[in-house]
């Protein structure tokens, strides 16, 4: 008998997995990965490797023999560290069962995502956005129904006539990222606020990722839903330690949720990873307990890099953008290069960058393009060089 033909066995898998769409941003990473002298900008991520007292706790754990099953929820000395994490920085009881430790951030997205959405249910997302966020709701069964953010002199901005316009009887949820990928949006205390009033109008779940908290170029921490909900809110946080401890490979992540949730949110980790390799914990836990000074030169160094760059893009008098507020993405445009899904594979080639085209955020990422300045300030004058040159170059 011969084998079915590809199509065949494609055809009879679940068309929420099956219609998933391909990545545009591992598009141009696939393409250009290989060549040589190429400046990778396209990933988020910087160029950091993680700092040498984080990786020295997990090798001690790993000597040590914690090599076996874990707690489900995580550690108690995690959860506890994660308490105080963020006793110092939202002013919460340290309350050690209100943490749960995920295998990464894109993991607590979609327990998050698990725990309230069901088949057909609809999801509201502003948009631009991080691709994999709709991608999971949509591997869920859900629909993502991306509302577009405006876009004015100032940057991007929450369009709340929008948001409440989008509102269903099928409408579940509200998935917020502020700081955001790609945008750079940062919501104000007014914006989280007018978020949580029509979530409480509707009876809707709010998830809230805010794993650019820290990078928030104004000063201090980006404002938060802790800043201005209730303790009966249903807000479900998303977090990561990918970004500010340079652990992107690491795999590791926390929920944070009311503590009445912790059996199914339990649960949900049990049949899925089953837990969170302890070395790794211990990792993260001293990068919580000892690594303020890491992420203040991390953020340091990513707003020195997103002066740099906007001044140099800026001077070409060719390139829409705005400073972004928070996060380490800049998401701009250049005049006359519309087909931003070539124009990625253009500049690998002809500049030696690598850029994400902004199409692959969703609705509103037409004509943009997103940088992440995560990197060294001189790796990042040449980038800016060759794409200021390559732009100007286009007159001759």
């Amino acid at each position: 008998m011969s084998p079915p033909p590809p199509s065949a066995l494609i055809d009879a898998l679940r068309p929420a997995a099956r219609n998933l769409p391909e990545s545009g941003i591992v598009e141009v990473m696939n393409y250009g990965r290989l060549k040589d002298g190429l400046i990778p900008l396209w990933a988020g991520e910087g160029d950091q490797p993680t700092p040498d007292f984080i990786c020295a706790a997990a090798a001690q754990s790993l000597a040590a023999g914690e090599t076996f099953y874990t707690w489900q929820r995580g550690l108690p000395d995690l959860r506890a560290a994660l308490a105080r994490y963020h006793a110092r920085h939202y002013g919460l009881d340290p309350d050690p069962e209100r943490f749960f430790v995920t295998g990464s951030g894109m993991q607590a997205i979609q327990i998050a995502f698990a725990l309230v959405l069901r088949p057909g249910d609809e999801i509201i997302i502003p948009s631009p956005v991080w691709p994999n966020a709709p991608a999971a709701a949509s591997a869920a069964g859900a629909h993502p129904v991306h509302v577009p953010f405006h876009y004015g002199p100032e940057g991007f901005t929450l369009d709340h006539d929008r948001l409440a316009g989008a509102i269903t009887p099928r409408t579940r949820a509200i998935f917020l990222n502020s700081p955001a990928n790609p945008t750079g949006f940062v919501a104000s205390h007014a914006d989280l606020k007018a978020v949580l009033a029509l979530a409480r109008r509707h009876g809707l779940w709010i998830v809230a990722d805010e794993i650019y908290g820290r990078y928030h170029f104004a000063g201090g921490r980006a404002p938060s839903f802790h800043d201005v909900m209730d303790p009966q809110d249903r807000i479900l946080f998303v977090q990561t330690f990918s970004k500010n401890w340079a652990m992107t490979g690491w795999r590791i992540g926390w929920i944070e949720a009311d503590p009445a949730l912790g059996q199914v949110i339990e649960n949900l980790i049990q049949y899925s990873t089953s837990g969170v390799a302890a070395f790794m914990q211990r990792g993260a836990i001293a990068a919580l307990d000892a690594g303020e000074a890491f992420v203040a030169a991390q953020v340091a160094r990513a707003r020195q890099g997103r002066d740099l760059l906007c001044s140099a893009l800026s001077a070409t008098g060719q390139v829409r953008l705005a400073p972004p507020p928070g996060a380490f993405y800049l998401f701009f445009g250049i005049a006359g290069e519309d087909d931003v899904r070539r124009l990625g594979l253009r500049l690998v080639d002809e500049a030696g960058i690598g850029l994400a085209p902004g199409t692959a955020f969703g609705p509103g990422g037409a004509g943009f393009m997103r940088l992440c300045f995560a990197r060294s300030p001189d790796q990042l004058a040449i980038a800016a060089a060759r794409l200021a040159a390559w732009i100007e170059g286009r007159r001759a």
